[in-house]
């Protein structure tokens, strides 16, 4: 099976096809830059530029840096606040013409190294965070997504943790790898004392730089780095289609109207 997967972050929107039973990019990947002001309708005319480059006509499944539950988004930390109460599956299916699915960002990456990467078989509770921009995350147990945890934002040193130990702190303040790994290895032991995951799994663009930070990291769980890289968002999108598809029977989001209060919860 085959859908667009299209991975929305605060600084770039990066989309391709991917094959989703083997979770494989079948197109090289396009990256466009996000738009400032990243309002509602400047992410959709990028997102509708994306699915005209890959001349798609099936469904799509996206990305989105916040809360989304049954396609409405409810948080936007890193983007515009007009996106919170929208129905971004509304939106963008409007935008391209094509059935889109729309889900957590961190949720999607963690969903497919629970498939395909990482944690791929992995037993117990696995904590995948996307170390970006911001900071994403995502619980798996036992292989199963927990959606929609933000732990970036648990309270660390006065602020959320991700204004001291993401990326995007790193590149700010010129941090060095020890530096910057310090911050990480306090917000990872904050979390281990209170999940006490079986691994933690890192990813987002710095995971390909894995080897300067990683081995400078200091807590008792296992951390590996992602082994999807940056496309495990793409890939997760692409999943979200299809994990849909099983649960609805159709393509695309089901419009909350038409819905069971309950029914997304059910798999």
């Amino acid at each position: 099976m085959k859908a667009l997967g299209i991975d929305i972050g605060g600084t770039g929107i990066k989309g391709a096809v991917v094959d989703t039973k083997r979770g494989r990019l079948l197109t090289d990947r396009l990256r466009l830059l996000t738009p400032k002001p990243a309002t509602p309708d400047a992410v959709s005319t990028v997102l509708a530029e994306c699915v005209k480059h890959f001349d798609w006509d099936g469904p799509i499944g996206c990305t989105f840096p916040g809360v989304v539950k049954g396609g409405m988004v409810h948080t936007a930390a890193n983007l515009d606040d007009a996106w919170v109460g929208l129905h971004a599956a509304e939106l963008f299916t409007k935008a391209t013409g094509r059935p889109v699915t729309v889900v957590n960002d961190a949720d999607a990456a963690g969903e497919a190294e629970a498939r395909f990467g990482a944690a791929h078989g992995e037993p117990g509770l696995v904590i995948a965070l996307t170390l970006g921009t911001g900071i994403g995350s995502a619980l798996v147990v036992d292989g199963r997504l927990v959606p929609n945890t933000e732990l970036g934002h648990l309270p660390l040193r006065g602020d959320g943790a991700e204004k001291w130990a993401a990326n995007s702190v790193r590149e700010r303040d010129e941090l060095s790898w020890e530096d910057w790994a310090a911050r990480v290895s306090e917000y990872l032991v904050m979390l281990e004392d209170l999940f006490w995951p079986d691994l933690f799994i890192l990813g987002g663009g710095v995971s390909k730089k894995a080897e300067h930070f990683v081995p400078l990291l200091t807590c008792r769980t296992e951390v590996v780095p992602a082994e999807l890289l940056n496309q495990a968002g793409i890939v997760g999108a692409a999943l979200a289609v299809h994990r849909h598809v099983d649960k609805h029977g159709d393509e695309g989001q089901a419009l909350p109207s038409t819905k069971k209060k309950h029914h997304h919860h059910k798999h």
